[in-house]
């Protein structure tokens, strides 16, 4: 039987495995082994695979409507200064006329 490590919060002895992360039931501390901390920063590619990194400027390469409105931000927009971020959409930015928006890489290319 593999030995678990001790809490890092409390020291406790105590700790066990849940699914890929180790809990204290003491403290309630709960972390990652030290083995997943040496995966890669997730890489951003927009429609035709080149690199994305946060400040790009992209244009919008198909009509994307807004949810929750009737507007339709058209193909062509440019989109300055985005930010990338991990979720179910990629980037934040700002678009003039919109205002903030939050878009998918799949629908972008990089100027």
């Amino acid at each position: 039987m593999a030995t678990l490590p001790n809490c890092p919060a409390c020291q406790s002895e105590y700790t066990y495995e849940d699914r890929n992360q180790f809990v204290c039931p003491e403290c309630g501390n709960e972390w990652t082994s030290a083995d997943d901390t040496e995966v890669e920063d997730k890489v951003f590619k927009d429609a035709n695979g080149n690199i994305l990194n946060d400040g790009d400027t992209v244009t919008v390469i198909k009509d994307l409507k807004v949810k929750g409105s009737s507007s339709v931000v058209k193909q062509g927009t440019k989109v300055k200064n985005i930010r990338l971020v991990d979720g179910d959409h990629d980037i934040d930015c700002k678009i003039e006329g919109f205002g903030a928006m939050q878009l998918k890489t799949e629908f972008v290319k990089k100027l």
